[in-house]
């Protein structure tokens, strides 16, 4: 699916941006909305409807808010805040978790009852969250409620971060929604970025995935520890550059449409404590449930106990989020005691070891999350830990640490691992920066555009070539 919704974004954004900067200024938001629910009902066509109501609960509830508030009828205001968040959670959790709930009822209590088999709404978690940090932020006053309904549905369906985020609050666009300025400036940066996300998509991660998937083919009993850390670190590659690859694509087109999305990650892969990873990785989730769950449910104001349970609850959502199988609940709640040893007593031990040891620690901690990440079957999953431990089915020690496949794939896979490796460092971006510097102090502007442009052909030119010739286009955060 994301393989032809990629070809189709390329066929249908130059009609978009031709038709948004053909109108008056005061007609984009609803070309944007337009475009956007075309965009999406190619995907989805049943489901724009279920987009079309969310649009229209969430606006009519900020109007309610916002007017029961300057009335003084704060009982009004709040009640119609819960009913805007009941209602978004319950489309979530109706779409999202009714087989999940079911299959955990009949494996509990012998039932047989039937899953509904409701196909998930592309994209639901994101726009979801974004839809109830509206009315959140009109209740709090940080956002004054949108008047005109095509201005909000603009923000609720905008193509660019439809399907995978990142996460925009409405607060971050408020201003822009109606008041942005395009530039010539801004669509070239838009443009660069865009690129630059494609790239890490097709050339970085879907390439690197294929290791993964080679190696998660094979029966965990016979894996070698060193071809198992070989996938887990492919898929940490497959699944960064993927993400924030799609991120990149997606403030980059918002950036040739004027507006300024959220950076979603920060260099994770370079972070030396776990705590410094959630930082850097899926910052907008991040900043979502920091804001609109663990400060309202009093943060770190109520002493270490209640911190320590309100980060519990935050994981354990943050878990439930990314699926409705019990591997994200896992996987939750594995960050979640990550972060409270950190709190507790960790963190002011690490700050005494050297900077290697801190991100050697990370590293290690990160890969065995993304096993279990990625291990839908629980079972499959541990099979897949043990072997990366050298250990067997019984617990018994297994040598050696790498066989023949582990060289035959380090020798297939080692020039795009190092890729992926540096990649994922600030590297890239500093030695851009240098000889963007040269070019322009040295006075050969020129030289650098032309060349720059070159470049930006060439990637999009392989990328298109690939996308067109490839039979393996997967995203992993396409149905969240």
């Amino acid at each position: 699916m994301i393989f032809s919704s990629l070809l189709f974004l390329f066929r249908f954004l130059p009609l978009m941006l031709l038709a948004y900067f053909a109108v008056p200024k005061g007609w984009r938001n609803a070309v944007l909305f337009l475009g956007s629910l075309i965009f999406y009902a190619w995907g989805e066509p049943v489901y724009v409807v279920l987009m079309l109501f969310s649009t229209a609960v969430d606006y009519t509830h900020g109007r309610i808010i916002e007017n029961a508030k300057a009335a003084g009828r704060e009982g009004a205001a709040r009640g119609a805040l819960i009913s805007s968040v009941v209602i978004n959670l319950g489309l979530l959790g109706v779409f999202k978790y009714t087989d999940f709930l079911i299959g955990t009822l009949n494996g509990l209590t012998g039932l047989a009852i039937p899953a509904v088999g409701l196909p998930l709404p592309i994209g639901i978690s994101f726009y979801t969250f974004q839809t109830m940090s509206y009315s959140i932020d009109v209740y709090r006053g940080e956002a004054k409620a949108q008047r005109n309904i095509i201005d909000f549905g603009a923000y609720v369906a905008m193509f660019p971060q439809l399907i995978a985020g990142p996460i925009v609050r409405y607060q971050t666009v408020a201003q822009e929604l109606n008041h942005r300025r395009e530039s010539p400036e801004l669509f070239s940066e838009g443009i660069s970025l865009f690129l630059a996300g494609l790239g890490k998509k097709v050339l970085l991660a879907n390439q690197i995935g294929l290791l993964w998937d080679s190696v998660s083919a094979v029966p965990a009993q016979e894996l070698a520890a060193g071809t198992a850390w070989l996938g887990a670190a492919a898929f940490g590659f497959q699944i960064y550059f993927d993400f924030s690859g799609y991120s990149d694509m997606a403030r980059g087109l918002g950036m040739m449409l004027g507006f300024h999305f959220p950076l979603n990650f920060d260099y994770p892969y370079i972070s030396r404590s776990i705590t410094e990873f959630w930082r850097r990785w899926h910052i907008s989730l991040g900043t979502w449930f920091r804001e609109y769950v663990y400060i309202p449910l009093g943060g770190n104001r109520r002493g270490l106990a209640r911190q320590l349970l309100n980060i519990f609850i935050v994981w354990t959502l943050t878990g439930i989020w990314h699926g409705a199988s019990w591997n994200f609940l896992l996987w939750g709640l594995y960050f979640g005691v990550l972060l409270m040893l950190e709190k507790v007593f960790l963190l002011k031990r690490m700050k005494r070891w050297p900077a290697a040891a801190g991100w050697l620690y990370t590293v290690v901690l990160v890969c065995i999350s993304w096993v279990i990440f990625a291990s839908v079957d629980g079972a499959g999953g541990a099979g897949y830990l043990q072997a990366m431990f050298g250990l067997g089915g019984g617990g018994e020690v297994r040598m050696p640490f790498a066989d023949a496949k582990t060289l035959y794939l380090l020798r297939n896979y080692g020039l795009l691992l190092a890729a992926c490796a540096v990649g994922s460092t600030p590297l890239p971006g500093r030695i851009y920066k240098k000889v963007r510097e040269w070019f322009e102090n040295e006075g050969r502007q020129i030289f650098w555009q032309l060349l720059w442009s070159a470049a930006g052909t060439i990637l999009f030119l392989l990328c298109t070539a690939y996308l067109v010739d490839a039979t393996y286009n997967p995203f992993l955060y396409f149905r969240f």
